[in-house]
C-alpha cells in the first residue's frame, strides 16, 4: 500500500508526522512525502523542514493520500495545481484522508459535498462552506474518505485507516509498537472540558493574533 502525504508551505508538523509514524511502521506500507516539487518544505513554525521526495507529477496515483492541515491551509485552498492533484489522485485511491484543516482542502477540491466530515474544533463551521456536514468527532469515515479532528487526531485516523485497510490486529500491533497509550496530564483537549476562557487563548496560538 503506497501512502502519499501531501506537504505545502506552513503545514502543521504533527498532522503529517503522526500518520507517517503509524503508516511507515505498518508492514507492507510505503510512505512518500509529496509536494508541488520534490525538495524541502517548511512547517508552520518555520523551524522544521520535511523533504518531499516526489512531485505531483511523479506520484499521480497513490493508494492512500493524507492531507495535513495548518496555517498554510488558507493559501492551499486556492492552489489549483494542489487541488487538481488531489482530485486526480482521489480517482484512484483506496482511501483519501485528512488531518485537522486538511479537510477544508478536501472540501475545496470538491470531495466533501453531501458528506459528514470533521476538522479542528475551531474550524468546524467552515466545512459547511464546502457542502459538508460538520461532525464534532475524533475520526469520521464516509465511504473511502476519512477525516480527523485537530492535529493529534491524525494518529487516531491512521490507526483507524490501518484497521480498515488491513485488519484490527495489524492496527493494534502498530499501536503497541509505537506505544500509543495516551494519558494526558490534563482534561483540557476539548473546548467542552477545558477551563473557561482557555479556548479563546488557544485560538491565539493558532492564528498568531
Amino acid at each position: 500500500m503506497h501512502v502519499a502525504i501531501l506537504l505545502y508551505p506552513r503545514f502543521t508538523a504533527l498532522d503529517a508526522v503522526g500518520p507517517y509514524t503509524v503508516l511507515s511502521v505498518a508492514p507492507g506500507c510505503t510512505v512518500t512525502f509529496v509536494a508541488a516539487e520534490a525538495g524541502p518544505v517548511v512547517d508552520d513554525q518555520g523551524t522544521l523542514t520535511l523533504l518531499a521526495t516526489a512531485s505531483y507529477a511523479g506520484l499521480p496515483a497513490p493508494d492512500v493520500i493524507v492531507v495535513p492541515g495548518g496555517p498554510g491551509t488558507l493559501e492551499a485552498l486556492s492552489d489549483e495545481p494542489l487541488l487538481e492533484w488531489i482530485r486526480r489522485a482521489h480517482e484512484h485511491t483506496r482511501w483519501t484522508t485528512s488531518v485537522c484543516t486538511g479537510s477544508l482542502i478536501l472540501g475545496a477540491a470538491g470531495l466533501l459535498t453531501g458528506l459528514k466530515a470533521t476538522t479542528h474544533w475551531a474550524f468546524l463551521d467552515a466545512l459547511t462552506g464546502f457542502g459538508a456536514s460538520p461532525a464534532a468527532e475524533r475520526v469520521v469515515t464516509e465511504g473511502k474518505i476519512v477525516t480527523a479532528a485537530g492535529v493529534s487526531a491524525g494518529i487516531d485516523m491512521a490507526l483507524t485507516l490501518l484497521a480498515r485497510a488491513r485488519d484490527v490486529e495489524t492496527a493494534q500491533l502498530v499501536q503497541l509498537a509505537i506505544e500509543y497509550d495516551p494519558r494526558p496530564p490534563f482534561d483540557a483537549g476539548s473546548p467542552k472540558t477545558a477551563p473557561d476562557g482557555l479556548a479563546e487563548r488557544a485560538l491565539t496560538l493558532l492564528t498568531g493574533a
